[in-house]
């Protein structure tokens, strides 16, 4: 008897750590990841576009990009194995990395720039920046869950896929 009581309260201790696991990852992304996991050291970000090099100009940038100015370095090179080209861009001044609060309320430079980078992609594969309509259902209950998922919904497009 004491031997499944352990069991079930091994079981209970494994599953309460993967519960507070999964909800820091959902607050703060870099804790589920190793440290500088998040952000490359050398501050670059890239997408691969569907064009050639030759294609795509520095001197004349998508407006996503082209709003940041003097304020980014913006490289251009083939992707590996010939399958487009990698669009690079880093902040000249690198702030340091963003906390959590900073990332939920908007206000993360290197998300701005990740998510100018992915609708400089857009303008320049397809020729208009892609929207997804607003969910059907209207707005979600509130539970402390569903005030979560609002937020961290209205910050998704900056943040996009890490």
């Amino acid at each position: 008897m004491t031997s499944s009581i352990g069991n079930v309260a091994s079981v209970a201790a494994r599953a309460g750590g993967s519960v507070v696991r999964q909800v820091r990852s959902v607050i703060d992304p870099s804790a589920a990841r190793p440290a500088n996991g998040g952000h490359p050291a050398s501050g670059w970000l890239a997408v691969t576009v569907l064009r050639e090099p030759s294609e795509i100009d520095t001197a004349s940038l998508p407006a996503p990009l082209a709003e940041y100015g003097d304020r980014i370095e913006v490289r251009v090179r083939p992707a590996s194995d010939d399958k487009g080209t990698e669009l690079a861009a880093r902040l000249r001044d690198r702030p340091s990395s963003g906390s959590a609060a900073h990332r939920l309320s908007g206000k993360d430079p290197q998300a701005d720039l990740r998510s100018a980078l992915r609708r400089a992609k857009q303008l320049i594969e397809v020729g208009e920046v892609l929207a997804v309509d607003p969910a059907p259902h209207g707005k979600r209950s509130a539970t402390p869950a569903g005030a979560l998922l609002e937020t961290w919904t209205k910050v998704a497009p900056k943040a996009g896929v890490r």
